[in-house]
């Protein structure tokens, strides 16, 4: 061949014979890069199914969710990437060709969630990885287990701050709770407490098997909008019946307690040694071996019962439950026995524009209250006395304190009751996008019973009175408006806003009597005859009203920009009847800023560092309730002088002041500063760092005054300061999981 055509046609077939081989190659290549379908199922670490989980081809819109057994199937190429993703657990990738039929497991996002849980924060809801305050969420399924007789338990040792004190064993006691330490001298120490939306409710008026999540307000900046009533801090109580699908439920327990440790009290032969070796003189040997202790007490057996039903669907649903709650106390005849009904029921409306909510909750207590001062006797009294005489009676020995503490408790009836209602209706209207307009009644009703009966051969009043009866009434009443507007926008996908305001009206009114009698001529009226007493005195009979009204304008602003730097702001004006005429209206304020650290690109090379947020938090709050109905003003009351009164020949009941004025009455005034810092890494440790200090000023106190100027020789007035500051430490985690066992760990610590 040519020279010349060589060097034309060899390049030729050389580019020829090269783009048939890739021709060939791609055409392999397609082949192998063939469409599959992909099935498998999806669990979490605790090998639960996940409903609704989603499988999607990267850069594509072909995807596909997990049908309620966490099963998927999807058609796709083997050469395919599929991102699987569930809403609060880490993304995953996979290849196609590699996840044929096999099994995927989720590993819970600590942040995500954290961007999808809500959190209550009074008048409203927000993420919380959106907060800028010190609050702290309690979730049902992490709440204290156990024999739980008052919701308030459901707290112990699960919130930084927070103490939870029960009083005794005693299940009629109650616990109180202190949030970051007392405020006040005379007013209430304890926060307000919020259910479903309403403040001020009597938190045992819930069952604690109803209560699906608890948030805690801890901080001025957050308590703030609560206003007169926030300076112990807020408590918000969510109920269940929310959401979920059709159940029918049956819980029960069975307990069995008993006195952990006694107080080390000589025994008999203790204390006869004692009073040989030592020579005491006038020492008596009633020959008995007896531990007082031992005697009042008695193997407690508790049971509760719980059956609960509801239906839920997209456009609404009903939640019912009856609880059966009998609890004995480990001193012999203390019990508490309660029978609880909640209803919950939601309707949507308007193409789901209009929510409708309504609630029902109440119960009724029955108890025998015992005499405290059998434990004085207990503790005090000689072990070689018996608990009773040769003749079958109850063993008396004369003189102070020396009073037989088991007839102390056998010779008493001490019967009380008490019914606890709560209902509520709320209307929640969007009304153009982003806009709600919100409406919430409510009234509380409490009613108190009790009743007391020491017979005539009981001893102390019983012996001295010739018996002694009597009768109490008490009821409470809570009529409660609250009525605001929130608006939520997001602004070119960096700025979020969101604000509300509102306002409320509440109406609190109290009243009650009562009345007792002494010198019976027989025993067996008990408590139900008190005209068969013939002991009548000035006092016997006794009964009281009040009430008092409080308005209040609230309103708050939250502002994030891109999800790393945020601002909240509130303020609350509350005009209150308590107050003095010169400070009818209060002001409280608040501010509050946050920064996601974590969201920096200086911190994008500490991966490890999941979520790192820091918060100053600034606010005021108030205290009324040491105030009470009244004060203020003005007074006349029974002076306890008579007078005779010549034109009816009888003798009167003269009147004069009881109180002084005080027109610049005011509430108690806490100031509180708070700076925190929130940290997660790898993905499964939380910790968060509290430092605060509460400064309360106005206390409220009586104290003496000279007469005169006064009438009255004291007064409630505002006087003093108090100071609280700490540091609190809260760390969480998850320790060890597998697919079947799963160790977590919480752990408080707080300095005061």
């Amino acid at each position: 061949m040519n020279i010349k055509y060589k060097k034309i046609y060899i390049p030729l077939l050389q580019i020829l014979f090269i783009a048939l081989f890739l021709a060939n190659e791609g055409t392999l290549f397609a082949q192998n890069v063939s469409e599959i379908t992909v099935s498998g199922k999806i669990f979490d670490q605790t090998k639960n199914s996940i409903p609704g989980a989603s499988v999607i081809v990267k850069n594509s819109s072909n995807g596909t969710l997990t049908d309620i057994d966490g099963l998927f199937s999807i058609t796709c190429k083997s050469n395919d990437t599929l991102v699987i993703s569930f809403v609060g657990y880490q993304k995953i990738t996979r290849i196609a060709s590699e996840m044929q039929g096999g099994e995927i497991i989720l590993v819970e996002d600590f942040v995500a969630i954290d961007a999808i849980t809500v959190v209550g924060v009074g008048y409203g809801n927000m993420r919380k990885s959106d907060l800028t305050g010190s609050i702290s969420s309690v979730s049902s399924d992490k709440m204290k287990q156990g024999v739980i007789s008052s919701a308030e338990q459901l707290l112990q040792g699960k919130v930084a701050g927070l103490t939870v004190i029960q009083s005794s064993g005693d299940p009629t006691a109650g616990a109180s709770l202190r949030l970051r330490g007392g405020t006040s001298l005379s007013a209430s120490n304890g926060p307000l407490i919020v259910v479903d939306g309403i403040p001020g409710v009597d938190l045992n008026s819930i069952q604690p098997t109803e209560i699906e999540s608890i948030d805690v307000l801890k901080d001025a900046s957050a308590a703030a909008i609560y206003g007169s009533r926030g300076a112990n801090g807020v408590i918000i109580v969510t109920t269940k019946g929310k959401k979920g699908k059709s159940s029918v439920e049956y819980n029960s327990y069975v307990a069995v307690g008993t006195v952990a440790r006694h107080l080390d009290l000589l025994s008999a032969d203790q204390w006869r040694a004692y009073v040989r070796e030592n020579n005491v003189a006038g020492a008596i040997d009633y020959g008995a071996n007896t531990d007082w202790q031992s005697e009042l007490e008695q193997t407690a057996v508790t049971q509760s019962h719980t059956v609960s039903f509801g239906n839920n669907s997209e456009t609404g649903g009903y939640r019912a439950s009856l609880n059966y709650f009998d609890n004995e106390g480990i001193i012999k005849r203390s019990h508490l026995n309660r029978i609880s009904v909640n209803l919950a029921a939601h309707q949507l409306a308007f193409n789901q524009k209009l929510r409708l909510d309504v609630g029902f909750n109440g119960n009724t207590d029955k108890w025998h209250n015992i005499d405290s001062r059998i434990y004085e006797r207990m503790y005090n009294l000689s072990p070689t006395i018996p608990v009773l005489d040769e003749n079958g009676e109850f063993t008396s020995i004369g003189g102070t304190n020396y009073e037989n503490p088991v007839e102390l408790n056998t010779n008493r009836e001490s019967d009380n009751s008490r019914q606890r209602l709560m209902t509520y209706g709320k209307a929640d209207l969007e009304i153009i996008p982003g806009l709600h307009a919100v409406a919430n009644v409510s009234y509380e009703y409490n009613s108190y019973k009790g009743r007391l009966y020491k017979p005539t051969y009981a001893v102390l009043e019983g012996t001295d009175d010739q018996g002694y009866a009597q009768r109490s009434l008490g009821d409470y009443r809570n009529l409660q408006l609250e009525t605001y507007f929130t608006f939520e926008k997001e602004l070119a996908s960096v700025h979020n806003i969101n604000l509300m305001g509102g306002y409320s009206y509440l109406d609190n009114t109290y009243e009650g009597f009562g009345a007792e009698r002494r010198g019976f001529d027989t025993d067996l009226f008990h408590y139900n005859n008190l005209g068969a007493g013939q002991d009548y005195r000035a006092g016997d009979v006794y009964s009281y009203r009040g009430n008092a009204k409080l308005i209040s304008f609230f309103a708050r602003a939250n502002y994030n920009f891109k999800g790393k730097y945020y601002f909240t702001g509130t303020l609350r004006s509350d005009g209150s009847s308590r107050f003095g005429e010169n400070n009818k209206w209060g002001i409280f304020p608040s501010v509050s800023l946050a920064w996601r650290i974590s969201d920096e690109n200086f911190m994008q090379r500490f991966e490890f560092i999941n979520n790192m947020k820091l918060r100053v938090g600034y606010g005021v709050t108030g205290n009324q309730d040491g105030i009470g109905e009244y004060k203020s003003l003005a007074i006349l009351g029974v002076s306890g002088e008579s007078y005779y009164h010549a034109e009816t020949d009888t003798w009167k009941q003269s009147y004069g002041p009881i109180q002084n004025p005080n027109p610049s009455l005011k509430w108690e005034e806490t100031t509180q500063i708070n700076i925190g810092l929130d940290l997660t890494i790898f993905n499964k440790y939380n910790a968060s760092l509290e430092l605060y200090q509460k400064m309360t000023s106005d206390l409220l106190y009586t104290y003496a005054v000279p007469q005169p100027p006064y009438l009255v020789g004291t007064m409630l007035a505002n006087v003093g300061d108090l100071s609280n500051k700490g540091i609190e430490l809260s760390l969480d985690g998850i320790l060890m999981q597998t697919t079947k066992f799963k160790w977590s760990a919480n752990l408080v610590i707080v300095n005061k």
